[in-house]
């Protein structure tokens, strides 16, 4: 199926975003907002990361798979902290290729696997996987029904998904629901909770967390960045792309810090039903 012009607009950029994360200056961006340099588009910091990864309770011989695993931030990190297996999918063949480099240079213990597919229609066989993870990805896609339905395929009875999303905050009037979805991600609005799409994709929640103050703290030091490195990130990203990712941080920032944006961690297990 043909994707819509909107839809390879968003892989566009994302793919560019991973050349160029790939720079010295991005790099340490990176390390002052998230604590890592894998040229990740997720707000996952070193401690959340670590935080999944005991919710998931991975270890060696473990299968995770990270869906819209970009560059290969957090899941390769946890491959390499707990010394499971992996698989990494996601379209931008771009973060794919870098996350495959990174793992080879870091040497995880474990498998590693990477696939080109949609969060939709993974190509794996049924229960074949202990954990799930994506990372801010589902305010990112818009069939995100569809992903949490095929994760629910692709893991054993007994397994664990986490991820986090950025989400519209709930019951604002009809023109602050529109400025948070124009400084949110691209595909950001929902008609559903994720509570109840995760009912239908047959998963139970099993732990709920509020990550918003921490979001703001990242997206204040990420401001912080663009605004001190504005001169070193222009020759990387252009004048104009710079610009316009740093007036676009400055609008996030703002939504949040007025309540109109949120960003929320859940833990699911499947439910004995499937959706």
């Amino acid at each position: 199926m043909s994707q819509e012009p909107d839809e390879r607009a968003v892989l566009a950029r994302f793919s560019k975003k991973y050349r160029l994360a790939r720079s010295d200056v991005w790099r340490a961006v990176e390390r002052s907002v998230c604590g890592c340099d894998y040229g990740a588009t997720s707000w996952t910091t070193i401690d959340e990361a670590r935080a999944v990864g005991e919710i998931l309770a991975l270890g060696p011989g473990k299968r995770l798979l990270d869906v819209g695993s970009g560059s290969g931030w957090p899941g390769l990190f946890l491959a390499q902290e707990t010394g499971c297996d992996i698989a990494m999918t996601d379209l931008p063949l771009t973060g794919l290729r870098i996350a495959v480099e990174r793992a080879a240079s870091d040497r995880i213990a474990g498998a590693c696997w990477a696939a080109v597919a949609d969060g939709a229609a993974l190509p794996f066989r049924g229960g074949w996987f202990d954990a799930v993870l994506h990372s801010d990805v589902l305010c990112c896609l818009k069939d995100k029904l569809g992903v949490l339905k095929s994760c629910r395929r692709a893991i054993r009875a007994d397994g664990r998904m986490v991820f986090s999303v950025i989400m519209i905050a709930p019951g604002l009037v009809a023109a602050d629901h529109e400025r948070a979805a124009a400084s949110g991600p691209p595909f950001i609005e929902t008609d559903l909770s994720y509570a109840e799409m995760l009912d239908r994709a047959g998963w139970q929640v099993t732990e709920h967390r509020d990550l918003t103050a921490d979001y703001i703290v990242s997206m204040g030091k990420m401001v912080n960045e663009l605004e001190t490195r504005a001169e070193e990130i222009e020759e990387i990203f252009g004048e104009d792309d710079a610009s316009q990712e740093r007036a676009r941080r400055r609008a996030t920032l703002a939504a949040l810090k007025q309540g109109l944006l949120r960003r929320e961690l859940f833990a699911a297990t499947p439910s004995k039903t499937k959706g």
